[in-house]
């Protein structure tokens, strides 16, 4: 099989960071891009800043309630179903379940991705998993019974945009936003709306004004939301670029918030990160981080008392900035480029797959150890 044309499914602004590099590889490899998305939070902007061209061929609807998301599905797969039958591409990939749906109906090769367990997502394992050609995650990722069709890589999609490869930490960028002269910290409260979201708790007003009282004799506080804020705590909140956002976090003291992809982030720039929610404990890339690579701290709403405490140990941590580098290094020196290991794995798909499935070594030539950095380069 040779693949000439791709299409890539997008269903959150995370994804498009997730692509954004591969597509790049991919075009400068003259392999055709097609990139559908549906309409989420600021997914069309970020594609638009971009200058990639894209179909929103998706409708942008609330599911609430079951039958809303089962015919918010089947409206997905029929539109998918008719765009592919005109553009005909020889394979598909993403983190959307109509890939896999339209892919097996039309005998295209529907590749799924993700980083969470499956059993912290089970509609989207349901749905997708048993349609998928296969499915590539981290290594420490848990699929149950489906890790028949895994592909695991040693790294986190995180760092496909967030590698030294393809990101520099500018701080020109943090200083049109406000004084970098004083050190500051990042806060960021998701939605937590998400159908895999339900029951789970994050950070709410209260907290949020002990952990901002915990952090003001420090430096200068930060709050980016995704929910409304109440009126004393709006004066925080950083107006901002989302394609400056990573820029503004590799130079911040801490990151703390209820995102799991933020803390992430954080977390592979060498950020200390606490991170306080439900899923604490449940999804397993964010545990290495946090328990093998020691770059953050997990919390569970329970343990509010663990929150303020890990907060003020972090504080407390001399020469923190050179530690947590160290600890970045050791990470970055165990883990893999993925957007290079994207790119091969979509150009030589199927013979990737065989080779992954054969031989799961060779994706050490996408490690940092085998590139030519010089390790001063990659300090923030």
């Amino acid at each position: 099989m040779s693949v000439k044309r791709v299409l890539i499914s997008l269903g959150h602004p995370a994804h498009y960071q997730l692509f954004k590099n591969v597509i790049k590889n991919l075009n400068e490899s003259k392999i055709e891009t097609l990139i559908v998305i549906r309409k989420k939070d600021i997914l069309e902007n970020l594609l638009a800043d971009s200058g990639l061209f894209f179909y929103n061929i998706f409708p942008d609807e609330r599911k609430i309630g079951i039958i809303r998301m089962i015919w918010s599905l089947l409206v997905r797969d029929f539109r998918l179903y008719r765009f592919c039958l005109k553009s005909k591409p020889d394979l598909m990939i993403g983190s959307t379940v109509e890939i896999t749906h339209v892919g097996k109906l039309l005998n295209i090769p529907a590749i799924s991705v993700g980083e969470d367990d499956y059993d912290v997502v089970p509609l989207i394992a349901k749905m997708a998993a048993p349609f998928s050609n296969c499915i590539v995650a981290p290594e420490v990722c848990q699929l149950g019974k489906w890790e028949r069709k895994a592909i695991k890589y040693k790294g986190y999609q995180e760092l496909a945009y967030l590698h030294p490869n393809h990101f520099k930490p500018d701080i020109s960028v943090a200083k049109k936003y406000f004084d970098v002269g004083k050190p500051y910290f990042i806060l960021r409260f998701a939605k937590l709306t998400a159908h895999h979201d339900k029951g789970i708790k994050g950070i709410n007003s209260r907290i949020a004004h002990n952990i901002i009282s915990l952090l003001e004799p420090y430096g200068n506080i930060y709050i980016t939301s995704e929910r409304e804020l109440e009126p004393q705590l709006e004066k925080y909140r950083l107006n901002i670029n989302p394609l400056d956002i990573h820029h503004v976090m590799a130079f911040a003291q801490m990151y703390i918030g209820d995102s799991q992809t933020m803390a992430a982030e954080a977390g592979v720039l060498g950020v200390p990160f606490v991170r306080f929610n439900d899923f604490v404990g449940r999804i397993s890339y964010l545990k290495e981080l946090e328990e093998h690579y020691l770059l953050g701290y997990g919390i569970k709403p329970d343990n509010e008392t663990g929150l303020y405490e890990a907060i003020d140990k972090i504080l407390k941590i001399k020469y923190r900035k050179s530690i947590y580098e160290s600890r970045r290094l050791k990470m970055l020196e165990d883990k893999i480029d993925l957007a290079q290991f994207y790119t091969w794995f979509i150009k030589e798909f199927p013979e990737s797959k065989e080779i992954m499935k054969e031989n799961s070594d060779f994706q050490k030539k996408f490690n940092l150890k085998n590139e030519s950095f010089n390790r001063r380069n990659i300090k923030l």
